[in-house]
C-alpha cells in the first residue's frame, strides 16, 4: 500500500494533464515495461486477427500426425495429442484465455471501483454495509471460491468469467475504499462540499480522477492472477469445454503426454506464464511511474 499512498499524495496537486504525461514518459523509459507490454500486445493481435494469419484448423486432427515434435515439417511446434497444429491452437486458444483472464478484472474494477468509492465518501452505516459483506467473500481464499463459485454455476467460458468476477470485486473494493477513504478529507474535498456540491457530483466529478489511477495499478496486477485461475479452473473441467483450444484446457489434455513429449505438453503452461509475468512487471513499472517522487 506503500505506492499507493504515495500516488495519492501526488496526484491532487499535480495538474491532471502534466502529471499523465509524466507518467507516460517514464513509462516509455522504463525498457522492462516496454518490452512486456509489446509481448503482450503481439500475443493479444495475433489472437484477434488469428482468423487471418492462414493458421491451421485448430479443431482438425490425424491421429497419425499426433504428438509430432518441436521442428517437425510443417508443425514448428508440434501436435497435440489428436494431432492438432499446436501453433494454431496456441494462438486461437488466447482468444478464450485472455478473454477469461482479462474481463474479470475489468468487471471487478468497474464494481469494485464504484463500490468503494460510495463506501470510502459516505462512510457509516453504508460503509459498514457494503464492507463486511465484501469481508465475507474476502475471508476465503481466491482459489478456493472461484471453484466453489464455478463448481455451482457449472463448467463454461460465461460461468468462469462471472466466478472470477465475483472473486476479484472484494479485493479491488477493499483497495478503492482505502483509498477513497484517505481523499475524503483533503482540501480540494472540503472546498467543492463547501460550495454546495452534491455527494454524487463530488465523488463523480472531484475524487474519481484522484483515485482511479491506484485503483487501475492494483487491477492491473490482478490480470496475472486472473490468468493463472483461469487456467486453473479449465484445467480441473470448470472453466473451457472440448474441444475449443485454451491454454488451462490445453495443460489438462496433455498432461498424459508429458512422458511421451514433454516439450509439445509444456507450450500451454509456458503461454500462461509469459502473460501473466509480463502483466505482472507491466503492473510494476506502471506503479513505479506513478510514484512521480522518486
Amino acid at each position: 500500500m506503500s505506492a499507493v499512498d504515495t500516488t495519492l499524495q501526488a496526484a491532487p496537486v499535480q495538474n491532471a494533464r502534466g502529471y499523465w504525461a509524466t507518467v507516460g514518459r517514464r513509462l516509455v523509459r522504463d525498457k522492462v515495461s516496454m518490452f512486456c507490454a509489446f509481448v503482450l500486445l503481439a500475443i493479444l493481435l495475433a489472437a484477434i486477427f488469428a482468423p487471418y494469419l492462414h493458421l491451421a484448423d485448430p479443431y482438425q486432427g490425424s491421429m497419425v500426425r499426433r504428438l509430432r515434435h518441436i521442428g517437425t515439417p510443417g508443425y514448428p511446434l508440434g501436435t497435440d495429442e489428436l494431432g492438432r497444429d499446436m501453433i494454431a491452437r496456441l494462438i486461437y486458444g488466447g482468444r478464450l484465455s485472455l478473454l477469461i483472464g482479462i474481463l474479470p478484472v475489468v468487471l471487478a474494477f468497474i464494481i469494485g471501483t464504484g463500490l468503494g468509492l460510495i463506501a470510502g465518501y459516505a462512510g457509516g452505516w453504508a460503509n459498514t454495509a457494503i464492507m463486511r459483506t465484501v469481508d465475507v467473500f474476502y475471508a476465503f481464499p481466491s482459489v478456493l471460491l472461484a471453484i466453489a463459485i464455478s463448481g455451482v454455476l457449472g463448467a463454461g467460458v460465461v460461468n468462469s468469467i462471472v466466478s472470477l468476477t465475483i472473486v476479484f470485486v472484494p479485493q479491488i473494493t477493499r483497495v478503492a475504499e482505502s483509498v477513497t477513504t484517505s481523499v475524503r478529507n483533503l482540501d480540494f474535498v472540503d472546498a467543492a462540499r463547501a460550495s454546495g456540491a452534491g455527494a454524487m457530483t463530488i465523488m463523480r466529478v472531484h475524487m474519481l480522477g484522484n483515485v482511479l489511477g491506484p485503483i487501475f495499478v492494483y487491477a492491473t496486477g490482478l490480470i496475472s492472477v486472473s490468468m493463472i485461475l483461469a487456467a486453473g479452473l479449465s484445467f480441473l473441467g470448470l472453466g473451457t469445454k472440448p474441444p475449443e483450444p485454451e491454454w488451462g484446457l490445453m495443460l489438462n489434455t496433455l498432461r498424459t503426454a508429458i512422458y511421451v513429449n514433454p516439450w509439445v505438453a509444456a507450450m500451454p503452461g509456458v503461454m500462461i506464464f509469459a502473460v501473466s509475468i509480463c502483466f505482472n512487471l507491466l503492473s510494476d513499472g506502471l506503479r513505479s511511474a506513478m510514484d512521480i517522487r522518486n
